[in-house]
């Protein structure tokens, strides 16, 4: 996501509430530069997801069991509005990825039956040796029955700041960093959440508003089979959950996802949504993403968690170009991508600009076009679009000071898949 005011993403031609991070105020700005697509850009990713992982954190009022974490006997009481909590907490080692990060956006997968959540901080130490407070990048219920998901704002300090779900260094940057996850649930009550993973992807991009276009990759000639849906359809539905058409980019990205996978949630789930609405799943899919905080449907690890709790396993990261998207798709897994493009920058687009929408890459032609699933036309026919390499490149991977704000996403994505579709193998700078 992005850091802007009110974080409003206006697509010319529709404004969008969808993708946070694409406007980021009060860093300093610094000069556009270009670099090559495919040069290394300092990125990593982080994850904790198995028993040996988990063990190497610290524990309070907290446990691992089978793989995940969960609630012992909590060691403090919490206050959230006017609801008592009794809280645990896992707290990660200190990483140091080897640069200086200046970006932080978390994942994690999570259930939490009713009356519990889950909260993730983060915390660094700077290049000159100090230590942050925990700053707090999401609290998350899989539901909204007993509460409501929320961001909380910018937390700002001497050190760094937060926008919606994006840590982001003040000045300088950070040597290394933490992740803590606080179990919560009423208090009194014996239920606990549970959390199979937890982890960030951290970066120091480059300031670059074009880049060199990468040579096609492995993919060339794969298109995956993914369903279309158009987020256009779902204008002026459900007000409270962003109002659908150009607000709801990042939960129909989601949706066609998940509908690859054949993992839509059972009809029973969105049996709430009016019967005379098209593709129900998308509206259902708005609802459990929201973050009530930030008014709106497109907070990065919102979207993965939701996704995650019907496949098993969704994080997001950044790429370094289009040829690690290439590696996904190669292994069947479609990836979501958060572009911004000036007017008449994407050729073919269904809308004519957007500072920040969200689509697919479903695939790619065999001369390394990029084909992808677009919801922003305005039927299902149209989703399916293909558009030129270094165009969507250069909408993708662009990042620079802009307005008091940064602009683009610098290669953002969300990596959602089954387990019947493993990772590609790891390679050395591999943002997964």
């Amino acid at each position: 996501m992005a850091t802007f005011p009110l974080r409003p993403l206006v697509l010319t031609v529709a404004t969008a509430l969808m993708a946070p991070a694409l406007l980021v105020a009060g860093t300093a700005p610094a000069p556009a530069r270009p670099a090559r697509a495919d040069a290394p850009r300092p990125v990593a990713y982080r994850q904790w997801d198995t028993a040996a992982e988990l063990a190497t954190g610290t524990f309070s009022g907290a446990t691992s069991r089978a793989g995940k974490l969960r609630l012992a006997t909590p060691r403090a009481t919490t206050r959230i509005g006017r609801t008592s909590y009794d809280v645990g907490s896992w707290t990660s080692p200190a990483v140091s990825p080897g640069f200086a990060l200046t970006e932080l956006v978390p994942s994690w997968t999570a259930t939490t039956p009713e009356g519990t959540l889950v909260q993730v901080d983060v915390r660094g130490v700077s290049e000159a040796g100090t230590r942050s407070s925990w700053d707090t990048l999401g609290r998350w219920a899989s539901g909204d029955a007993s509460f409501r998901r929320t961001s909380l704002g910018a937390q700002t300090d001497d050190l760094a700041r937060v926008s919606t779900d994006t840590w982001i260094a003040t000045y300088g940057g950070f040597r290394s960093w933490q992740l803590r996850v606080r179990l919560l649930r009423r208090a009194g009550t014996v239920l606990s959440p549970l959390v199979g993973t937890v982890g960030a992807v951290v970066s120091d991009l480059p300031h670059v508003d074009r880049v060199s276009t990468s040579a096609p990759g492995v993919a060339r000639g794969v298109v995956l089979d993914v369903p279309r849906f158009s987020q256009m359809v779902h204008a002026g539905e459900y007000p409270q959950y962003g109002g659908g058409g150009e607000a709801w980019c990042s939960p129909t990205s989601t949706s066609m996802v998940l509908a690859y996978y054949r993992r839509l949630p059972a009809a029973a789930s969105y049996a709430w949504v009016r019967t005379s609405y098209v593709d129900r799943a998308v509206d259902h899919a708005a609802r459990m993403t929201f973050d009530h905080g930030y008014d709106g449907t497109g907070n990065w690890p919102f979207n993965t968690a939701y996704a995650a709790s019907r496949t098993g396993h969704a994080f997001v990261t950044r790429f370094a170009s289009l040829r690690g998207v290439e590696q996904m798709v190669k292994a069947g897994i479609p990836v979501v991508t958060s572009i911004t493009f000036g007017r008449g920058a994407l050729s073919g687009a269904p809308i004519s600009a957007s500072n920040g929408h969200l689509v697919v890459v479903v695939g790619f032609t065999s001369g390394g076009d990029v084909v992808v699933n677009d919801p922003a036309s305005r039927t299902r026919s149209g989703v399916r679009r293909t558009y030129d390499r270094g165009q969507f490149e250069n909408a993708w991977l662009q990042r620079y000071p802009s307005g008091g704000g940064m602009r683009g996403s610098g290669g953002l994505a969300y990596v959602i898949r089954d387990a019947a579709h493993p990772l590609p193998a790891r390679t050395a700078g591999a943002p997964w």
